[in-house]
């Protein structure tokens, strides 16, 4: 591992022998954020940063369960430290001695940890990740580092998935535990389960808002939360937006994704207007399948204890602040994207959305139907993929377990009740059942 590193840092591209996600993360090190590997000293975070109200949950939880853990964790000689979705250290706790030689090398509280500032580490990484992150000794990128080994896990906003904070246990010139990755991911999953019964109590609040907004209003309507996903949209804006009409999607899991790039877009200008200036009103125009003409959409953002919850938006309307809109034929961010596979242990494939067929999940693990064959995904969860890939326009969730490129699909089978099974174009003509909850959906990006 050592080697490796060594020819890496140089310019070699040869990664033989280093685990998939300690190469991508090397690579976005060294190519993205020009890390100088020989860095002596942990840049200071920056002392005021804004965060969401959940934030305030998460690190009470966080702290709980470190709280728990730290005895277990000091009597085999290591740490434990929180950090916020910027990689700034808040808190530590753990043996004495560890963190003495941890604070000298700026291993403790206001040291950023993002891969930005130190390249690959378990905290920094997590953060780019879904999953925990185990990163020993020389597969972290500051040689300074090369005597730890450290575990992290991100625990992540449950509606719109950007990172809130982040967990993580580290042992100088020792192992990490053998408990380490699972009390990590039960500590995340219990934080998590505090978070979606909020998202789940503000779901309910939204569609108690939009029940009250279809008394006063005439025009289609549709509530989203912060992230553009549908909580519930009458019959009339569910055309516009691909989604199932009048079906509440309380939790977040269930949420439904809109089959309009332009409509994600302005949902996530208005909920970073919205959050700073709670008085915020506005309005855009966006293109739809339905007209060559733009349509116009108004938002009002809906909010519970002071805390942003998501919008209110009517089709036809227009009030407050306008802001552009979305040209028509112009290419979005989606479109320019790659998606990351691997093959074998040292070679990670870069692929153009119109280069896969479909994804597909085994637990928290996606596989990858592409033009080079199946392939595992470098990401794991298939809620990610989708909202990572929601505003290319070409890809949309027919089932719990698969992803499909609508471009790639070759037939459209119907059976008896109604059921659809989706025949690919992949020369095994690869079959994708479709749940009937997802049915409707699938109907009007088809238009069949």
């Amino acid at each position: 591992m050592r080697g490796a590193w060594e020819r890496f840092v140089q310019g070699d591209d040869d990664v033989y022998g280093v685990r998939p996600e300690v190469a991508i993360s090397w690579q976005r090190s060294r190519d993205r954020y020009r890390v100088d590997p020989f860095l002596s000293e942990v840049p200071n975070a920056v002392s005021q940063v804004a965060h969401p109200p959940n934030q305030d949950a998460v690190f009470a939880e966080l702290g709980f369960c470190a709280a728990a853990m730290a005895n277990e964790v000091a009597s085999a000689g290591g740490i434990v430290t929180i950090a916020d979705a910027y990689g700034r250290v808040l808190s530590a706790w753990g043996d004495k001695s560890t963190r003495s030689i941890a604070t000298a090398g700026g291993l403790a509280p206001w040291h950023c940890w993002s891969e930005g500032a130190v390249g690959t580490n378990s905290m920094g990484t997590a953060l780019e990740t879904h999953h925990a992150v185990m990163i020993n000794q020389s597969e972290h990128w500051l040689q300074a580092f090369h005597d730890w080994s450290c575990g992290a896990i991100a625990v992540r906003d449950v509606v719109s998935g950007d990172p809130l904070a982040v967990l993580n246990i580290s042992c100088w010139r020792s192992d990490l535990p053998l408990s380490t990755r699972k009390w990590l991911e039960n500590s995340a999953a219990h934080t998590q389960n505090t978070l979606r019964t909020r998202a789940r109590d503000s779901g309910s609040e939204l569609v108690a808002a939009y029940v009250q907004a279809r008394g006063r209003t005439s025009g289609p309507l549709v509530a989203v939360d912060p992230a553009g996903g549908v909580v519930i949209a009458d019959d009339r804006a569910s055309v516009f937006l691909g989604v199932p009409g009048n079906v509440p999607a309380i939790d977040p899991v269930t949420r439904w994704a809109p089959q309009l790039p332009a409509f994600i877009h302005a949902a996530g200008y208005a909920t970073k207007r919205a959050s700073s200036d709670p008085g915020w009103t506005g309005s855009t125009k966006i293109f739809t399948a339905l007209s060559d003409e733009p349509l116009s959409i108004g938002f009002h953002p809906v909010f519970l204890h002071k805390s942003l919850i998501g919008h209110l938006i009517s089709f036809g309307a227009s009030s407050g602040e306008e802001f552009p809109q979305t040209k028509k034929g112009s290419t979005s961010l989606g479109q320019s994207r790659r998606i990351v596979a691997l093959r074998g242990e040292n070679r990670v494939v870069l692929l153009a959305p119109s280069e896969v067929t479909m994804a597909g999940s085994e637990g928290s693990d996606v596989w990858l139907l592409t033009d080079e064959g199946k392939l595992p995904a470098a990401q794991s969860g298939l809620e990610k993929l989708d909202h990572d890939l929601a505003d290319t326009g070409n890809f949309l969730r027919v089932h719990r377990q698969y992803l499909v490129n609508l471009s790639r699909i070759r037939e459209v089978e119907r059976r008896e009740k109604g059921e659809l099974v989706l025949i690919m174009d992949d020369a095994e003509n690869t079959r994708v059942p479709v749940s009937r909850r997802n049915t409707g959906a699938v109907r009007r990006a088809l238009s069949i």
